[in-house]
Order: structure tokens, then sequence, then C-alpha cells
């Protein structure tokens, strides 16, 4: 090959690179192949992003109880945000919120975050959840701020097993046991059994009294008849 072909190509390789670069650029932040996310669901409207969403159930499969809502929330704004609410569109589960403190709303703070999930954490707990979530399912979560409103995502359902068990929710409550009848004690049996023997032996005693006085009488009848017929002396 020429000197003058070699330079040829090398141009054409430089210049379909080139082409290539610029292609890439001008698709900007908004190209589809940045739009890929990882396994936890994640989203944004205008300054508040929501990221690791996840519903955690039961760690034992199929155990009935509650569920809570995994996520964390950035405020980019100069503005607090305060979530209001968590619903699960499809379903009537409520979810309940409690701040870290215990008290008062969840609240994002300007240029800060605020973390849903864990010990020491906000909590958002799905009382039922059976009704809702199930493990491997995507679920609809719905986040309602205080100024940016709604902002709505598929959350994936783990149990709280493995990375998800510092995350999950509190173990279901176990039924108290039922506590056996009272027996009589030996005491009362003994004091019952002896009420009954003394009823028993003053019922005896008035049979015996009354066949005695019945023998009396009957002795005192005869006798009687007898005197009666004993001829008079002559």
């Amino acid at each position: 090959m020429s000197r003058s072909l070699r330079h040829g190509a090398l141009a054409a390789t430089a210049t379909a690179f080139a082409i290539v670069s610029l292609s890439a650029c001008a698709a900007g932040n908004n190209a589809e192949t940045l739009k890929i996310r990882p396994d936890n669901a994640a989203t944004s409207v205008g300054s508040i992003k929501v990221q690791n969403v996840n519903v955690i159930t039961q760690p034992e499969g199929g155990e009935d109880g509650p569920a809570v809502v995994a996520a964390t929330l950035f405020n980019e704004g100069t503005e607090r945000e305060v979530l209001e609410a968590i619903t699960l569109p499809g379903s009537s589960v409520q979810v309940t919120l409690q701040a870290a403190e215990g008290k008062g709303p969840i609240v994002v703070p300007a240029g800060g975050q605020v973390i849903i999930g864990g010990k020491g954490n906000a909590a958002a707990v799905i009382e039922n959840s059976g009704e809702a979530a199930r493990n491997g399912d995507v679920q609809q979560v719905v986040f309602k701020l205080s100024r940016t409103g709604d902002i709505g995502l598929g959350a994936s359902v783990f149990p709280a097993e493995g990375f998800f068990k510092d995350f999950g929710p509190s173990p279901k409550a176990e039924a108290p046991a039922a506590k056996p009848s009272p027996k009589p004690s030996g005491s009362a049996s003994g004091d019952a059994a002896d009420e009954a023997g003394t009823a028993g032996t003053g019922a005896e005693g008035a049979q015996d009294e009354t066949g005695a006085q019945g023998e009396t009488g009957a002795q005192g009848d005869a006798a009687t008849q007898g005197a009666g017929d004993v001829p008079a002396a002559d």
C-alpha cells in the first residue's frame, strides 16, 4: 500500500471516531443508557430525589404481619419538604409514618436527606401487608410531599433476609398462651366432702329418732290393748 493510501485510511478512521463521539455527546445526560438503575428503584421530581426504594416483608416466607417501605429521600432545594403520606395504589392498606424522633412529621431538610427504614431512622409501616406485597413482585409506591406533590415509582418486594435484614419490619407479635382453667384446691374439696358427710349423718340420725319413736308408740298401744283384755276378778 502506498504512503498516500495509508494516510487516507487513517484520516477516514479518525473522522468516523469523531462522528461517533459527537453523536454520543449530542445525546446529552438524558440518553437512554444513562437511565439504567440498579435493582433498587430510584426517581426524581424537581429538587427531590427518591432512591433505594424497596418494600420489605417478614423474614419467613408466607408469614403474615406488617411490612415496611425502605427509601432515601434527598432534597436539593432551598426549602424543607414534609413527607405527608406514602400510599400503595391498587390496595386498601394503610402506611403509618413515624419520624426518627418518634414524634412529629418526617421532614426532608433543605439540602439534606432522610432515611426511611432501619434502626434509628424514620419508619413507614404497612399494616396487613399480605393484601398488597408479595415477595418477588413490584409494588407501586407513591410518596406525597408538601411542596413537590406525588412521586410514584415501582419498588421491588423482598423478605427481611440477608442485606435487608436490618431494614425489615419488627417480628410478628405472638398471641399470648391460653391460661389453664383453675382447679379446685384440696382444702375446698375436703370441706365440701365434710359438709356432705355432716348432712348425711344428720339425716341418718333423724331417721333413727323417728324409728325409735314409732317403735315406742307401737309398744304402748300393745300394752294398752293387753290391759283391756284381762278378765275381771270374781
